[in-house]
């Protein structure tokens, strides 16, 4: 009667453990998974997983990430597809294209990507946003940033 059986539960909800690649550990290939993963070391090849990547602040990513959610405070190098939240820590350093949904950007971070927003429907706004941008906008006006490494601000971006 009050069961939450319709709700989607995540690996970590139902058991499975973390993934870690911890410091000084490098990886080359491809890796996929339905566990959330965290990075703390170095890895050139690319992670698909229906959880979250969480790179350290001495991880290092070469290569394509797919997820749900990603938390970034070391770098990224590549091709970036995240169907939930994106967020952005201080010390981050992205460099590539993005997908998301939803971004979250600290103060500090450096964000050289091409980025793709998709909103709830079909419909996305792409934004060319680099460290030295002042103010970048789609081309229907409807997505507006300023997010640069020295005047980046807490903003959420919502395409229409």
């Amino acid at each position: 009667m009050f069961s939450d059986n319709k709700k989607p539960r995540t690996m970590n909800e139902i058991g499975a453990q973390p993934n870690r690649i911890s410091k000084h550990t490098k990886i080359k290939g491809d890796i996929i998974s339905e566990a959330d993963f965290r990075i703390d070391g170095k890895l050139d090849g690319n992670v698909k997983t229906t959880g979250k990547v969480v790179i350290g602040k001495d991880g290092y990513i070469h290569g394509k990430v797919e997820c749900v959610n990603a938390d970034i405070e070391g770098s990224f190098n590549g091709e970036l597809l995240v169907s939930d939240l994106l967020s952005l820590k201080s010390s981050a350093v992205i460099e590539g294209t993005v997908s998301v949904t939803k971004l979250a950007v600290e103060p500090g971070a450096t964000f050289n990507a091409s980025c793709t927003m998709k909103g709830k429907g079909s419909s996305s706004n792409t934004s060319s946003l680099g460290s030295n941008s002042s103010n970048s906008s789609s081309s229907n006006g409807s997505l507006k940033s300023s997010i640069g490494s020295a005047t980046t601000t807490n903003e959420t971006a919502k395409a229409s």
